[in-house]
């Protein structure tokens, strides 16, 4: 492979030979260390082969003694190629011209990459950069990290940290999001722990306090669980800062009501494509009335950047594709309104769920009244039912006022 690139390179002559004495031909090549390849013969008194283009020129010249005739069949590689380029001076000039603008833009930045955030999106890490002089063609060698580090920081406080690393015409964008510190816990100020919801008490952990349940034990929303006064047979009633956790089995019975006709959306069959150009950060449309249909439509949105020998261009084409809609009154059938409830009160439960354990089984059933699917999803869930509840003794009015 790395010889017929090689070959290719320097340029390669396929020649057909056609002599009363073929072998002499062979032998002249032998004693003037003329290198050959891809031999076949097509008779006995022709065969065809590949040389180099100086060694093709060498034969001809040490043939001439020979009765023979050397016929050129193909010229290949890249000499050949540029010298039809000899005599077309504006084609030559446009791929010198090419090739330095190509060099050029190897200096400016073309292509973003954001790695590294999560909460922060990147078209806000991207405004930012460009609101600090960072965006498409950027001159990429003149960039400040250190400045823009800072200026970008202080647009958007979520960051700790952000750099740019610029790779010809390529910038990676570095980012590292600052961690959500929670809330201190005043561990002194007096607190009971109560039930913030029904449910079954399975383990009690009591960090500080007293416990007032026991695992097994049904308790109510607000019921007392663990108890910031302790009573002592020396002092009396002590006060503690109630804090640990409660783990029970609870339960819901979550409704919705699905529709049984609902709009659906169908297409008429009607497109509209509109094309532009982007060249950097301009527009360019390709027709001057590429005004929005009107009327309800689908947008569909593809962007082609161009690129050469693997090196993006500031060239980007952009399709857009309006396909137009109606909507129109459809039955909807009971096992498909069913599994949208289902998936929609799933969701519902798990934002309430989540936060404090997770959920254990479901059981979704559903009944028909009129027009409408009631939809009844059950749920089992084991969570953290505990919830902090300040114990207010006086001593806060005192502080307030100052007496």
């Amino acid at each position: 492979m790395l010889n017929q690139i090689v070959n290719r390179l320097r340029g390669q002559v396929c020649v057909r030979v056609e002599a009363a004495f073929p072998e002499r031909v062979l032998n002249l090549c032998g004693a003037r260390d003329l290198a050959f390849w891809d031999l076949t013969w097509e008779s006995e008194t022709a065969f065809t082969c590949r040389l180099s283009r100086r060694d093709f020129a060498a034969l001809r010249r040490a043939a001439k003694k020979l009765d023979c005739t050397l016929t050129a069949v193909r010229r290949e590689g890249a000499p050949f190629f540029l010298g039809r380029f000899r005599r077309r001076h504006a084609l030559a000039a446009g791929l010198a011209l090419c090739g330095t603008l190509l060099f050029l833009g190897s200096f400016f930045i073309w292509d973003f990459t954001v790695e590294g955030n999560q909460r922060v999106t990147e078209e806000e890490i991207l405004r930012a950069l460009e609101k600090n002089g960072v965006g498409l063609g950027t001159f990429g060698i003149a960039l400040d990290t250190e400045d823009i580090r800072n200026h970008v920081l202080l647009d958007i406080p979520e960051l700790v940290w952000i750099t740019v690393r610029v790779s010809g015409c390529r910038a990676t964008v570095e980012v590292r999001e600052r961690e959500e510190v929670p809330e201190p816990v005043n561990e002194r100020a007096p607190a009971n722990v109560v039930a913030r919801r029904d449910g079954l008490v399975l383990e009690v952990r009591a960090l500080d306090g007293v416990k007032c349940v026991l695992p097994g034990t049904s308790v109510e929303a607000g019921e007392l669980l663990i108890s910031g006064v302790e009573d002592t047979e020396t002092v009396g009633a002590r006060l503690l800062a109630g804090m640990g956790e409660v783990r029970a089995r609870t339960w819901y019975s979550l409704t919705a009501r699905m529709p049984l006709t609902q709009l659906q959306k169908r297409y008429t069959g009607e497109e509209r494509r509109l094309h532009a150009l982007v060249l950097g950060g301009h527009r360019v449309k390709f027709f001057a009335d590429s005004s929005i249909p009107e009327g309800n439509y689908d947008k569909i949105t593809e962007r082609t950047q161009w690129s050469l020998l693997g090196i993006p261009l500031p060239v980007t084409t952009v399709t857009e594709t309006y396909r137009i809609c109606e909507t129109v009154p459809a039955e909807v059938p009971a096992a498909r309104a069913e599994a949208q409830g289902e998936a929609i009160l799933t969701d519902y439960l798990h934002t309430l769920v989540d936060p404090y354990g997770t959920v254990s089984s479901t059981l979704c059933t559903s009944r028909r009244e009129g027009d409408t699917l009631v939809v009844t999803l059950t749920a089992e869930c084991v969570e953290q039912i505990g919830a902090s509840v300040p114990i207010y003794t006086g001593q806060e009015h005192t502080e307030e006022t100052g007496v």
